[in-house]
């Protein structure tokens, strides 16, 4: 049965099928001996299909991880630049053959919980904007924000044109003329606490997210990870995932 190389390629755990888009472009992916094109069709069966020089095999086990990102690094497999990557941090065996790629993305300048897994299809769901999973962030701005600011940030900020959907904000302490807030959103926009932050007229200086909807660093069962530490999902956290994608919600 033929099915697009990108949708092969996710499901052999090459990549997720947008990172699998960019290897097609980057002519990493040869089909029968001829560079992929996006939207080649290809039968898993008959042909031959090669990733960087090397024939894809099987689906290797389903992988699902949670890294404490360190400063610095960058939430890609590959960085043209040469900058350190999600994967550097993971031993030889994970980070070469299994096709881990992370789900969504942190900032260079970000730390904190992210999630890399081998299954497309779910990273594909759960990057989806219908599906809304909650983050968690510890978040310092420069200077102390008035309650009435807070507040306009809890029902939405209008960011390029469009209002961000309703945040829960909570003051945690303040320092130094600097803020620790605690920012719960449910959404991802790109640098979407930062561009509130800046619009309402606080610079964030530091972001750390600590939780994906219950997935915590310092979950009880765990102790806490330390930057550039990852831990395998447990069974309730990955049936969390699963739910929330098969819900439809």
């Amino acid at each position: 049965m033929q099915q697009r190389v990108q949708k092969v390629l996710s499901q052999c755990g090459i990549a997720s099928r947008r990172e699998a888009e960019n290897l097609i472009r980057e002519k990493r992916i040869t089909i029968n001996g001829q560079i992929a094109q996006i939207g080649d069709k290809v039968d898993p069966q008959k042909d031959s299909i090669l990733y960087d020089g090397k024939v894809i095999n099987q689906r290797p086990d389903l992988l699902y991880i949670l890294l404490n990102k360190p400063l610095g690094v960058v939430s890609t497999c590959f960085d043209p630049q040469n900058r350190p990557t999600v994967l550097d941090l993971l031993p030889m065996d994970l980070r070469t053959g299994q096709g881990l790629h992370p789900v969504g993305r942190l900032d260079i300048d970000s730390t904190g919980a992210l999630l890399l897994t081998n299954d497309g299809d779910l990273t594909l769901k759960l990057t989806h904007p219908r599906y809304h999973l909650s983050k968690t962030y510890h978040v310092w701005v420069h200077g102390e924000p008035q309650e009435s600011t807070l507040e306009h940030w809890r029902k939405g900020v209008i960011l390029e044109g469009k209002m961000t959907l309703p945040a829960q904000i909570e003051r945690i302490k303040s320092q130094n003329e600097q803020t620790l807030l605690m920012v719960i959103i449910s959404e991802g926009r790109n640098r979407q606490i930062r561009k509130c932050g800046e619009k309402l007229g606080y610079k964030v200086v530091k972001l750390h997210r600590t939780a994906i909807g219950p997935i915590r660093l310092d979950s009880g069962n765990h102790s806490k990870l330390n930057f550039g530490s990852y831990r395998t999902l447990n069974d309730s956290e990955l049936a969390f995932l699963k739910n929330r994608v098969n819900s439809g919600t």
